[in-house]
């Protein structure tokens, strides 16, 4: 008959890791061919205003941004070279936005709707007419919200 010992203390077997690596590269790969990122082709020339006081936005997530310049030299002969309006990578008007803002907040999660801003990016040299109509358009959107991007100014 055979002895049962229970007194003897075991001692617990290595964790095997060899496996580890190839894990953790297939979640790598997996993550980097389903991950996105959404990046705009701008179709509008920006030399962006210089400023003083300036605050960085802190949560990208939640800015919807409005391109406003002169066509690139590749949409020119199309578009003239008069200031236009750019919302994502499609040339826009003006009462376009108020539909575009619309839209992009009820994409938004429902906490998140409140929080939006909209960023303009205008040229320096884009008239002041222009940024009064959008300005416009995003009140009778309600997105009340609204920060202008710029640099910083290095000499006063």
């Amino acid at each position: 008959m055979a002895k049962i010992r229970r007194n003897e203390k075991r001692e617990m077997p290595a964790l095997n890791t060899s496996s580890l690596p190839d894990i953790i590269f297939m979640l790598l790969f997996f993550f980097m061919t389903v991950t996105s990122m959404k990046e705009v082709s701008l179709k509008v020339n920006i030399h962006n205003a210089q400023a003083t006081e300036l605050t960085k936005l802190e949560q990208k997530s939640l800015v919807r941004y409005i391109y406003v310049g002169t066509p690139t030299d590749d949409y020119r002969k199309q578009y003239g070279a008069e200031t236009r309006v750019q919302l994502d990578d499609a040339f826009a008007e003006v009462g376009e936005i108020e539909n575009y803002i619309v839209n992009e907040r009820s994409a938004m999660a429902e906490s998140d709707q409140g929080r939006m801003i909209v960023s303009i990016k205008a040229d320096k040299d884009t008239r002041m007419g222009v940024i009064s109509d959008i300005k416009q358009a995003l009140r009778r959107a309600y997105a009340l919200r609204i920060s202008y991007s710029a640099t910083q100014r290095t000499s006063y």
